[in-house]
């Protein structure tokens, strides 16, 4: 599993462990690691158990470099600034997409009850919140495994040039890009928690009833 596995650890010490890492080792990952992140992720709950997830793996040095070429302005790769610069540093980028016509196809089926595929029936997207649940397993992998990985987004007039260039089918939509690497020591982002204050559980939990404090 690679030299820095640090054996089975407990399941709370990877949830307390995991933090988005923005800059990584010049040191390939194992395949083997990237493939049980995958398979992990396969394990996301989804409605209906609809699957409607797919991942477009990127981990070769060519094609890490042709994503940032697609989703970077021109010219910003020779001097990219310190974010972009610890991005790029990532030897795997994960594409999770989602299905929206997967889960609308399951529930028109017999066992479901409907006879129609209207969006409308959906309170919220499940086909994003599912495809999303699958890209945590596969951070929480990344942990386990002795590895860091950080989810972000896809600028929004960079998603056609994207799909062109690595032909995702259209029936998917990309809810994100996850980096995968070894861990390097970094300050933090301003926003991560080695610079703001987690929130307490009694700022967040309501129990019985919601109230304001």
């Amino acid at each position: 599993m690679g030299s820095d596995m640090l054996g089975a650890m407990e399941f709370q010490d990877v949830v307390d462990r995991r933090r988005m890492v923005r800059n990584y080792a010049d040191r390939p990952v194992d395949r083997a690691v990237v493939d049980r992140a995958l398979r992990n992720a396969t394990h996301a709950p989804s409605a209906g158990f609809s699957q409607g997830w797919a991942f477009l793996v990127l981990d070769t040095p060519d094609d890490v470099r042709r994503w940032w070429e697609v989703t970077t302005e021109p010219g910003v790769l020779e001097q990219p600034d310190s974010w972009l610069a610890g991005m790029m540093s990532a030897p795997v980028v994960i594409v999770p997409c989602s299905s929206k016509a997967a889960y609308l196809r399951r529930y028109a089926e017999a066992d479901k009850g409907w006879t129609d595929e209207d969006e409308g029936r959906w309170p919220v997207p499940f086909w994003h919140m599912d495809a999303a649940m699958a890209s945590l397993l596969i951070l929480l992998t990344a942990v386990d495994a002795g590895l860091g990985g950080c989810f972000f987004g896809i600028p929004g007039d960079r998603e056609r040039a994207v799909r062109e260039a690595f032909g995702i089918a259209a029936e998917f939509d990309p809810v994100g890009v996850i980096t995968l690497g070894h861990r390097t020591r970094d300050s933090g982002a301003v926003g991560s928690p080695a610079r703001r204050r987690r929130k307490p559980l009694d700022a967040v939990v309501h129990r019985g009833r919601w109230s304001d404090r």
